[in-house]
């Protein structure tokens, strides 16, 4: 009766907030939570403020490049770096620095002195920051998760958050910048930082547990580009994540124009449809998180990028603001589910000592393939219309998850072993507690 349960229990609400016992990762989640807010608050400030002093989609693609393109430079060094020192002090040390970038535009704002170039220097400058910013979180999970069972929520609260923030920020974002200027927008996030600040300095780490990496800089560099690469999950989970990154997430860069041009409408438009894609990002990742097992995250990867490919299509598609809110929904669902799954698979299966540098490489594929695809969809744009890109985007992501199902038996047969392991496959963890147990004389 127990298996059974275990093996139709797939799914359940009730495990969705586990991750939550462990007081430093709640800590985290509760800081930056906020700190996300303001973050997307910002980010749809930067793109209104950039098409309303240029009106240019290629310029619109130009800023984000600017932003995205240091993560693709600075990642792999970084990654090396987070495997050699304090995490903590890492990310205490990037937060700071961010807030710093936002209260530079609210300088330039407030003194009317602000132009395009200098939003692409600070963009460049906050591109570096997360640089190191985005693979240390990655890897500052574990630290924060006692029980390695617990990871795969961890991550897909982590996705919960991100979502919940993009939301809300947008939203708030809309009715700011309707209602004030973007200068509000910039402040709000600037101040944002203090929560995730003030959480950080609450932690309480134990770093005598960690595992750091004695290897120089190339050393290390070249060993996590090999472990990479020669690991079957990795190097074809990775390789999808950098297709959807150049040729889907992009989409989100032509939001204004779409807003603006296509639907005809002005911020509040920008704010629904930002909106639409956080709601759906939102409930696909309490549905990761309510997944009680990693196992059948493959299958849905497969499932959820082809759903994502198909709703950019039908996207590029509508002239409706409704329909077009309603596909949104469900990109953003698919996108999440499909980067937190693969993200969870990652973090699962490899080896703790390189953990900070596999994950840089996740993040060059993940964030710096993003300055490419922006600027792409912005070029392409320009030239043959925001539809037809996305639509060009939504075909791209279909052969990507043709391809990684093509590939997944392969995939499988290298992580079963690992799964094994970790007692993650049910049957042959009580298989292998069975047989121990024979071995084992009776106690008296």
């Amino acid at each position: 009766m127990s298996k059974r349960n275990n093996k139709t229990s797939t799914f359940s609400l009730s495990v969705a907030w586990r991750a939550l016992k462990y007081r430093n990762y709640k800590l985290f989640f509760g800081g930056q939570i906020i700190s996300l807010t303001g973050t997307w608050t910002q980010q749809i400030a930067m793109s209104w403020l950039v098409y309303r002093l240029t009106g240019s989609a290629f310029m619109l693609g130009l800023v984000s490049f600017a932003s995205q393109i240091p993560s693709l430079i600075f990642s792999p060094f970084a990654g090396v770096i987070v495997d050699k020192m304090n995490r903590h002090k890492i990310l205490i040390a990037t937060q700071t620095l961010a807030m710093l970038q936002a209260f530079l535009l609210v300088i330039l704002l407030l003194t009317s002195t602000v132009q395009v170039w200098h939003l692409i220097i600070l963009n460049l400058f906050l591109g570096i920051v997360n640089g190191f910013d985005t693979p240390t979180r990655q890897a500052f999970v574990v630290e924060m998760i006692e029980n390695k069972e617990d990871l795969g929520n961890a991550i897909a609260l982590n996705s919960m958050m991100f979502n919940a923030a993009r939301l809300f920020g947008p939203s708030i974002a809309g009715i700011l910048l309707a209602e004030t200027s973007e200068t509000i927008c910039f402040l709000i996030n600037g101040i944002s930082f203090l929560a995730v600040i003030i959480a950080l300095f609450a932690m309480k780490i134990d770093y005598s547990k960690t595992i750091k990496s004695q290897k120089n800089v190339f050393e290390g560099l070249k060993e996590g580009f090999n472990y990479t690469i020669n690991f079957t999950p990795t190097r074809y989970i990775i390789s999808l994540i950098a297709l959807i990154n150049l040729t889907g997430i992009p989409y989100i860069v032509l939001m204004p124009v779409f807003a603006k041009d296509i639907l005809h409408g002005g911020p509040n438009t920008l704010g629904f449809l930002m909106g639409s894609i956080g709601t759906g990002a939102l409930t696909g990742a309490l549905l990761l998180a309510s997944k009680r097992s990693v196992l059948g995250l493959g299958r849905i990867i497969v499932y959820t990028t082809f759903s994502f490919g198909i709703m950019l299509i039908a996207f590029s598609f509508s002239r409706t603001l409704i329909l077009s809110m309603a596909f949104l929904v469900f990109t953003g669902m698919s996108m999440v589910i499909t980067g937190a799954s693969c993200n969870t698979i990652i973090q699962t299966v490899i080896d703790d000592d390189k953990r900070g540098r596999v994950m840089s490489i996740y993040t060059m594929a993940f964030m710096g393939m993003m300055p490419f695809g922006s600027l792409l969809f912005g070029s392409l744009a320009s030239e043959f219309g925001a539809p037809a890109t996305l639509a060009f985007g939504g075909i791209s992501c279909i052969l990507g998850a043709s391809f990684f199902a093509v590939k997944l038996p392969r995939l499988r047969k290298a992580i079963r072993p690992i799964y094994s392991k970790l007692g993650i496959l049910p049957e042959l963890a009580e298989g292998l507690q069975t047989t121990t147990n024979l071995r084992v004389p009776p106690q008296n």
